[in-house]
């Protein structure tokens, strides 16, 4: 972006990169209110107004003072003590290494259960003579699906009882225990793309499509790594926090009392 002057006050210039970097460190929702040429004017003119208020400071010479030589003094404390916190913190980073040897170790915590994808069309009973019409019905369409007369996804939108019929019956993935048992054993004995015959289940009757299947197993190392390196993070970065802290409390015992 080639940089443009905005403004220049008591010869400080204000440019549209500084203008556009003020917005980067807004809050999302935030940053919306400066988008526009409207937004970025009344920004321009509050980083002015900032200028305005730093000239007068100086020629007040309010950082001669002691209650800001005070406020300076704090600050920098303040800046230290987390500056040798981010260095500490930043020596005891895990390499990659170290999370492979940790995966290699600890297999039974990246276990994945068996998962399946499907998408089911529901005709709802609640009677016998419901659970009669409702097989029925439910063949009724599954033929109409079959004959490719309608898409299944189409056929739920217009016959299922289930809420999940305006994404076109889709139920997303899950896990074993999550489905009622017919309903589950149905999904979990059925190949990729299989069509099934109707389906009882205490709500009715639905015809299933599965999408997917994903068998029991392992995690890969790359689906799991960040997720180990923040593990290990947390552990070394304490360690090293605690036996920091040992060595300072022992190196500088005759700085500090504890007043009980």
């Amino acid at each position: 972006m080639e940089r443009k002057v905005l403004a220049t006050i008591n010869g400080r210039e204000i440019s549209n990169i500084d203008l556009d970097n003020a917005i980067r460190t807004m809050h999302p929702q935030q940053q919306m209110r400066f988008q526009s040429e409207e937004g970025k004017k009344r920004l321009l003119d509050d980083l002015v107004n900032q200028e305005l208020f730093y000239v007068e400071a100086l020629e007040n010479k309010v950082e001669e003072t002691e209650e800001f030589k005070a406020l300076m003094e704090q600050v920098t404390v303040n800046m230290l003590k987390q500056h040798a916190l981010n260095q500490l913190f930043m020596s005891a980073m895990p390499t990659e290494e170290e999370a492979k040897a940790y995966f290699e170790e600890h297999q039974d915590e990246f276990k994945t259960d068996e998962m399946a994808k499907a998408k089911h069309i529901l005709i709802k009973a609640t009677s016998d003579d419901e659970f009669e019409a409702a097989e029925k019905r439910a063949k009724e369409i599954a033929e109409e699906i079959k004959s490719g007369e309608k898409t299944f996804e189409q056929a739920a939108m217009d016959y299922s009882d289930c809420p999940s019929n305006m994404q076109g019956g889709d139920l997303g993935l899950f896990g074993k225990g999550q489905m009622v048992p017919e309903f589950e054993e149905a999904v979990f004995t059925m190949n990729e793309g299989e069509l099934s015959e109707p389906v009882k289940t205490q709500f009715g009757y639905h015809i299933i499509k599965v999408e997917e299947r994903h068998e029991a197993g392992v995690s890969k190392f790359e689906e799991v790594k960040d997720e180990i390196l923040g593990k290990l993070s947390q552990v070394k970065q304490l360690k090293a926090y605690e036996e920091k802290v040992a060595e300072l409390r022992e190196k500088y015992a005759s700085k500090f009392t504890l007043n009980k």
